[in-house]
């Protein structure tokens, strides 16, 4: 029996009309109602006509998360009077409850992308929902560039609505509108009651969190706080924190609490989150909660908010090819989010766990995953649809280019796109398989090895990171969740299951041919270099273990396995628990370092390993090196054929030490595997090396004497005057073009020493421009000397802002104008200096110093040198650099 008393209180209700209207007019609108009001369960039940009001349809509602879809499908059945199944069902990974009378469902938009790349009309569909798209998870905006795509192509009659409770309503609406205008965005009022904020901040600071490491000082505040929240306010604790490590371990501090604890995340068994989504029996509770309770879930009975202002969210590292969840502050909008949840019922509180201060400098809004995840599984699902590039897609933000770039090399590499980014066969099954191309590839080429069950089993200890509880070997965590009992090793078993029929579902041969370069063919299977059976697994059910080395231990399997899935991440051994990987970043395990954790101490089996298979790393505060969190023991055949993509052989002639060093080399990446001296290397090599050398130690390797740098510093002085044809002579033009003026000396130079003897001054005059005739005008245009009235020949100093000539003032006697040189346009800053070579007086205009200066400067001197000359009129008196009675005497 339909639960009409609780349908008609949900606030949404009174924005139903204009929904309608919008989606029967334009076939597009945006919802925006706050949580609680019922626009994810009372919405789809009446679009799909089963609350009795309007046509029966067909609507899909899709969920950013597992557990809320599964949660949204159960409250719907229960409002209907059903079990989930019937009328209304629901579809996540590994799981499905829907039958020929389903008429809603509710589906994770992961699973929703796997239905259009496979449907792309989505057959006997009427209506999707995309609910909670402010959160702009990756698979939700790629979700609605398909559908909008469908809407233009295929099907214009397909209704699509946007539902959020906090979001950018007008880029949606903008979105969604397409080139028929802006649609129509539809509101809704929910029922809020007051929420008091109280500011709650540690005592004494706490380090700013790092990759997944938050300071357990914080956790320990936020749990004082909880405990605080109970004294202190009566009702439910909803406390919000990071990930599960984090709600382990403030569970883990709550230890004692007059309440029942309860851990709600992605991963808590499904009774424990229909317990907590039923309400309490009573008994006070505290709940635990990752992000997913901001908005997707509803839970009953809280008046208390505990915000410990982190959340978790996907970033990507391209310069070390690590990707992984790292912990960042909220947004303000999430924390407006977890506030309202304590006032859902009645009046509540928020403690939050920041200083007032702290909150305006907070960002506004959670940054789109587009703008800084791993773009791997979007290149490969863009590629699939039509669309490598995504220009063709409707998105609120553009795909980062270097981001797209650097996924499209890893699909290439796994031959999922050929050279034009089209998705190959092989790459459109890979898409099918619901993990990321990474771990598909690794399930498609490890099973044609070791059989698809066992490569399956490893393949979902990767694409679900095991609890540290379980170690740091890969192989050694595989034996735990085989013989565990915790919800972990459940979800797991779940998981093998469901890839193993994937990998044996027929269709594109699981292995590729061992050639030597990175395109369509590259990243096939490892083993022991002889060409894969393809047909090891082919028609194989789900439980087949067949394949060339199916007979393997499961260290070997593991260790291959993970090989396949991360090639990049292949590392050998430098010294004792330190590793290379090919990608060029160094690791180190957990407990080597500084940064030692608990999780690998020197117990570990991986220790004394010569090579791993990465599967896990992250970067921990001010360290150059990766730290290892999952790994396997492998052997370099291993590493080598995993990563043959990477292997490289040829000479090598560069800089090192101080001199050239010639050789022969393999290697995988960055990872020298062997070397030989090179006896008669390539000359262009050689000069290469030496450029190179000479730009890492600098222009300080020549000989530069006092000729070479005024001769340098004439021509900066006609390069910054007067511009073309005279050249650039800073050091970075210099090492750019050493060739230019260097190139004899440098065919010759094999070392330092050599560079050393190198007459830089020599060499620079090969750079004055004598093509053009100009070189004939330097020592007109750039002087270096003028001759004075005295007959002296100053040297001209061109190394500041303007020229100085450092003459003695008695020299210039009759000279009524200062020099100029570059063809008159710039004048010479004269340095007038006493008969003792000391600073008298600085002049550019010395017509001036004569008339206004001179008198100064002569009382003030003419007593201290008395036997130099110092007429009253120096315009007309005879310059001389000796003194007055040596002039007399001629």
């Amino acid at each position: 029996m339909i639960a009409r008393d609780a349908l008609a209180q949900l606030p949404v209700r009174t924005a139903l009309p204009a929904l309608r209207e919008a989606l029967d007019g334009a076939g597009t609108a945006v919802l925006c109602a706050p949580p609680g009001t019922g626009k994810t369960t009372l919405v789809p039940l009446e679009l799909a006509g089963l609350t009795g009001a309007g046509p029966r349809r067909r609507v899909l509602v899709a969920e950013p998360r597992r557990i809320a879809a599964r949660a949204a499908a159960r409250r719907m059945a229960w409002l209907l009077g059903e079990k989930t199944g019937e009328q209304v069902g629901f579809t996540v990974r590994g799981e499905r409850r829907a039958g020929p009378r389903t008429a809603v469902e509710v589906v994770t938009t992961g699973v929703l992308l796997q239905r259009l790349q496979r449907d792309p009309e989505l057959a006997g569909v009427d209506v999707v929902v995309l609910d909670e798209c402010h959160e702009r998870h990756l698979d939700a905006d790629t979700c609605a560039a398909f559908l909008l795509d469908v809407r233009e192509t295929l099907r214009p009659e397909l209704r699509l609505l946007a539902a959020s409770a906090t979001t950018d309503a007008q880029g949606w609406a903008r979105l969604l509108g397409g080139s028929n205008g802006a649609a129509q965005v539809v509101e809704a009022a929910g029922v809020s009651h007051p929420v008091d904020v109280v500011w709650a901040p540690p005592e004494r600071p706490v380090r700013p969190a790092h990759g997944l490491r938050v300071d357990p000082a914080l956790l320990t505040h936020v749990a004082g706080v909880v405990r605080r929240a109970l004294r202190e306010r009566s009702g439910d604790v909803l406390c919000f924190l990071p990930g599960v490590g984090e709600i382990g371990r403030v569970a883990g501090e709550l230890a004692g609490v007059d309440a029942e604890v309860l851990q709600v995340h992605g991963r808590a068994p499904a009774e424990v989150q229909d317990a907590v989504l039923a309400g309490g029996d009573g008994v006070r509770r505290v709940v635990l909660a990752t992000s997913v309770a901001e908005s997707s879930l509803t839970v009953p009975g809280v008046r208390v908010v505990v915000d410990s202002g982190l959340a978790r969210v996907p970033r990507m590292d391209h310069a070390r090819g690590l990707s992984a969840l790292t912990t960042v502050r909220a947004s303000r909008a999430a924390a407006r989010q977890r506030a309202g949840r304590a006032g859902r019922e009645a009046p509540g509180v928020v403690y939050r766990c920041w200083a007032e201060g702290e909150d305006a400098r907070l960002p506004a809004f959670p940054e789109p995953e587009i703008k800084v995840a791993d773009l791997t599984a979007f290149a490969l699902q863009t590629a699939c649809w039509g669309d490598p590039s995504a220009s063709g897609l409707a998105l609120l933000d553009p795909p980062p280019a270097g981001a797209l770039a650097a996924a499209r090399e890893v699909l290439t590499a796994i031959g999922a796109v050929d050279g034009d980014g089209r998705a190959t066969p092989r790459g459109a099954r890979m898409a099918r398989m619901g993990v990321h191309p990474r771990l598909a590839r690794a399930l498609l080429d490890g099973a044609a090895e070791v059989g698809v069950k066992r490569a399956a089993e490893v393949v979902a200890l990767l694409s679900e990171e095991p609890p540290r509880a379980y170690g740091d070997d890969l192989a050694a965590a595989w034996r735990t969740a085989r013989r565990g009992g915790d919800g972990y090793a459940a979800r797991w078993r779940q998981e093998a299951r469901r890839l193993a029929s994937v990998g044996a579902e027929p269709g594109v041969e699981p292995g590729v041919a061992r050639g030597s370069g990175g395109g369509a063919d590259s990243g096939g299977s490892a083993g022991s270099g002889a060409a894969v059976d393809a047909r090891a697994n082919a028609g194989a059910g789900a439980g087949a273990n067949t394949g060339a080395n199916a007979g393997a231990s499961d260290d070997v399997v593991a260790g291959l396995v993970a090989a396949l899935a991360f090639p990049e991440r292949v590392a050998r051994a430098r010294g004792v628990g330190g590793y290379l990987m090919a990608s060029g970043t160094g690791a180190e395990l957990a407990g080597a370092g500084p940064d030692a954790g608990a999780r690998a101490g020197d117990g570990s089996r991986l220790r004394d390993a010569g090579w791993l298979a990465v599967a896990v790393a992250d970067r921990p505060v001010a360290s150059v090196s990766a730290r290892v969190r999952l790994a396997a023991v492998i052997d370099e055949e291993t590493a080598r054929a995993a990563a043959r993509a990477l292997y490289s052989s040829g000479e090598e002639v560069g800089w090192a030490d101080g001199e050239v060093v010639a050789r022969t080399v393999t290697r995988l990446g960055a990872i020298e595997l062997s070397s030989r001296p090179l006896t008669a290397p390539n000359p262009e090599l050689l000069r290469d090396a030496v450029v190179s050398g000479l730009r890492r130690e600098g222009l300080g390797l020549l000989r530069w004497s006092p000729a070479a740098q005024a001769l340098r510093q004439r021509m900066a002085f006609l390069h910054r005057e007067v511009g073309v044809p005279w050249p650039d002579v800073s050091d970075a033009a210099l090492l750019e073009r050493a060739w230019d003026w260097l190139g004899i000396e440098l065919g010759r130079a094999r070392r330092r020493a050599d560079l050393e003897r190198i007459d830089a001054g020599q060499a620079l005059n090969r750079l004055l421009p004598w093509a053009t005739g100009d070189a004939a005008r330097f020592d007109t245009l750039a002087p270096e000397r003028i001759e004075v009235p005295s007959g002296s020949h100053i040297r001209v100093d061109y190394g500041g802002e303007q020229p100085v000539l450092a003459v003695k003032l008695q020299e210039l006697f009759g000279w009524h104008e200062s020099p100029r040189v570059a063809d008159g346009r710039v004048p010479v800053l004269v340095h007038l200096l006493s008969p003792a070579g000391r600073p008298a007086a600085v002049t550019a205009d010395l017509a001036s110093f004569w008339r206004d200066g001179y008198r100064s400067v002569r009382a003030e001197l003419r007593g201290r040198y008395p036997k130099h000359p110092w007429p009253e009129d120096p315009t007309t008196a005879e310059p001389t650099r000796h003194t007055s009675a040596r002039l007399k005497r001629g």
